[in-house]
Order: C-alpha cells, then sequence, then structure tokens
C-alpha cells in the first residue's frame, strides 16, 4: 500500500471481484488499514501492447470470517508471489481507467 492524495493505494496484489465488490490478498496487516483505500491493476500484452489499466477506490475492510476468507482465498489470481494473508475487501465508489490500443506495426 502506498499513499496518493492522503488515500492508502494497495497495487500489484492478488484480486478477484465477486458481488460488485474486490476481494484482495495483500501483505498489509488488517490493524493498520485505513478506512478508504484504492486498489490498482493493469494488464499488458507484452507481444502489442494492448490491455487496460484501472485504478477503484472505495471504504476498505479486512475479511476475518474463517469461511469467507477460505471461500476467497482458494480461487484467487495473481503474479505476486510470496505469502497473502490478509484479505480485504474493497467497495467501490469510484473507477477510472483507460484501454491501451495495441503497437501499430
Amino acid at each position: 500500500m502506498y499513499a496518493v492524495r492522503g488515500a492508502a493505494v494497495a497495487r500489484a496484489g492478488q484480486h478477484r471481484r465477486e458481488a460488485g465488490r474486490v476481494v484482495v490478498g495483500t501483505l498489509a496487516q488488517a490493524a493498520v488499514l485505513p478506512a478508504v483505500a484504492g486498489y490498482h491493476v493493469d494488464e499488458i500484452a507484452p507481444a502489442t501492447g494492448a490491455g487496460w489499466s484501472v485504478t477503484v477506490t472505495g471504504p476498505l475492510d479486512a475479511i476475518t470470517d474463517p469461511d469467507e476468507a477460505a471461500h476467497h482465498r482458494a480461487p484467487i489470481p495473481g503474479w505476486t508471489r510470496g505469502p497473502h494473508d490478509t484479505l480485504l475487501r474493497l467497495h467501490p465508489h469510484t473507477v477510472t481507467g483507460f484501454r491501451l490500443a495495441p503497437r501499430e506495426k
């Protein structure tokens, strides 16, 4: 996590969308979470340069129920390595982003 304009932003984590929420696996400690945060993610195809970039911002809470955590933990994809023991639930209030067009040949 890092701060942008006074808000915390989680970046490059493991995530999934479900029921209008973004669930993020992170190294962040649940005891130090801000009330509002943003999450940024990109997907860019190396061969073409095409892709997208999105930032979601809204209230944040930790998933502490063991059954709910198990439900989210198994299918979370992502490219980051290492333990991501804290699961956070982001309730999107704003979504911004852009699509990247393929490079011209």
